[in-house]
């Protein structure tokens, strides 16, 4: 070994020995929940009843009902006192019939989420590339009065760094250059059919949206070189109020009850399958850490509280509904942390909105790495939308979770009817659970959180940074004036 690689060695072991011993009280604790998650996680076992028994779970059906009992139940079952339903009224939508014709052809495709209730809409197909607004800026009359072929990613070729939008926040580009339909072909190989919200608010969008294969989307694009296609799109879908709740389980704090560390992840799916990985994995592995936190009879200085979201997949509308309530409530700046796992698998490392955090929770990651060497104690910062961090995030509460990874062949199952129990990995799960458990353990114990509630501005300013600020301006969601 050279001198320089031993040096760089020698001071990454004893600054992670030194991590581990900044909190000698956590080792004892960490210990335990690795031996308890070992041996007695309900994790895998709960998701596999989960969906094998009711399957999908999507908000406002009969079957998402039935989901929030199951997750209400479950961590009753594990001895929590404070369990409660949390209601909101939500918009529901449903899929109906559909039938996409491009070319003269029965074309196999998906609607999209929040497509309007009846639609019947013939025009000409307009290839638009990405569907960013750089591609209707060369011509911004090319879509008016017609179907748009959008890529759900971004195209081989395309202007390096082009940065990609959500399949909703494309349709919305699409509707205001006057498009009367989307079109959106799927980034997977194989014939694989996306689903999803198309509306960045949550309720109806004014025109039709569904995806097709990619290998067809591809075709259509090189068709559309030389001849013109006409497409008609037909659909029926239901929409209309009802009700969802998200399921709250409580840990009062030891010493500090009134500052709380929020940990959830959304329970409900989408309708093509079960929803194992999106969001089972993540949703009962947060269930998990409940259970493994009461087994143990843990008691940190921070009150925390389990959520299980609803209606994350119809436009966070359970976390929006949560968040509306802590700001009436004034229990908002309460809320030093929120924990989101969101198909969050095989955890080998942390992240966080807030990089002040680095030296705390890899701390935590050096207790958790001498228990298993197999968890590398990475760390990241940065921050993204579309999950139920999102409004805190926007309320500027720090937000983080675990870092992990999840096979190619899973990956591609991402809203499509491929997305089953058997694409779930055990062993990946239970380190999910028993190194997030440290994770919270460690986040809800500290003397001091290094991450601090950002202000208005700051947070403004954090959203800018991260590149933010168009998505956001393109939901509706941005609420400053320059």
């Amino acid at each position: 070994m050279q001198k320089t690689s031993w040096i760089i060695f020698t001071a990454i072991f004893f600054s992670l020995k030194l991590s581990a011993q900044s909190h000698p009280e956590w080792t004892g604790v960490f210990t335990k929940i690795n031996a308890e998650v070992l041996a007695n996680s309900k994790g895998y076992s709960s998701l596999k009843e989960v969906t094998g028994t009711i399957g999908h779970r999507l908000t406002g059906s009969p079957n998402g009902k039935k989901a929030e009992d199951f997750a209400y139940h479950l961590l009753k079952s594990y001895g929590f006192e404070q369990v409660k339903y949390q209601p909101f009224e939500v918009e529901s939508w449903s899929r109906g019939t559909l039938g996409v014709e491009i070319a003269g052809v029965k074309t196999k495709a998906v609607t999209l989420a929040h497509s309007p209730v009846k639609a019947d809409v013939t025009g000409d197909l307009v290839d638009l590339g990405n569907g960013l607004e750089a591609d209707y800026q060369a011509n911004p009359k090319a879509a008016k009065g017609k179907i748009v072929l959008i890529y759900l990613g971004i195209l081989p070729g395309s202007v390096e760094r082009s940065g990609n939008l959500h399949r909703s926040e494309k349709t919305a580009i699409a509707t205001k250059y006057g498009a009367t339909g989307v079109i959106i072909f799927n980034t997977v190989n194989g014939g694989t059919l996306l689903t999803g919200t198309a509306s960045v608010t949550g309720k109806l969008i004014p025109i039709p949206a569904v995806c097709i294969g990619k290998e067809e989307g591809l075709a259509l694009r090189q068709k559309l070189k030389t001849s013109p296609i006409k497409a008609h799109i037909v659909m029926k879908n239901f929409s209309g109020l009802i009700k969802a709740r998200n399921v709250l389980a409580t840990i009062p704090g030891s010493s500090l009850p009134n500052e709380k560390i929020v940990i959830g992840g959304h329970l409900d799916s989408w309708d093509l399958a079960t929803g194992a990985i999106d969001n089972g994995i993540g949703s009962f592995s947060v269930i998990d850490m409940a259970r493994t936190f009461q087994v143990l009879k843990l008691r940190p200085k921070r009150t925390i509280e389990f959520v299980m979201f609803m209606g994350e997949e119809e436009g966070l509308l359970g976390s929006k509904a949560y968040v509306d309530e802590a700001i009436k409530s004034g229990d908002i700046r309460n809320i030093d942390f929120m924990l989101n796992y969101d198909m969050t698998n095989d955890s080998k490392g942390f992240n966080s909105s807030d990089s002040t955090c680095k030296q705390l929770f890899q701390s935590i990651g050096a207790i958790a790495n001498t228990l298993d060497t197999s968890f590398s104690n990475t760390f990241s910062s940065g921050a993204g939308l579309h999950s139920d961090h999102q409004p805190f995030m926007l309320h500027g509460i720090p937000t983080g979770g675990g870092a992990g990874s999840l096979a190619r062949n899973v990956l591609d199952c991402y809203h499509a009817d491929c997305d089953v129990f058997a694409l779930v990995d055990e062993k990946g799960m239970k380190n999910t659970i028993r190194f997030n458990a440290m994770l919270l353990y460690g986040l809800a114990d500290t003397e001091k959180i290094p991450a601090k509630h950002r202000s208005d501005e700051e947070t403004k300013e954090f959203l800018i940074k991260n590149n933010l600020q168009q998505p956001l301006m393109i939901a509706g969601e941005w609420r400053w004036k320059n």
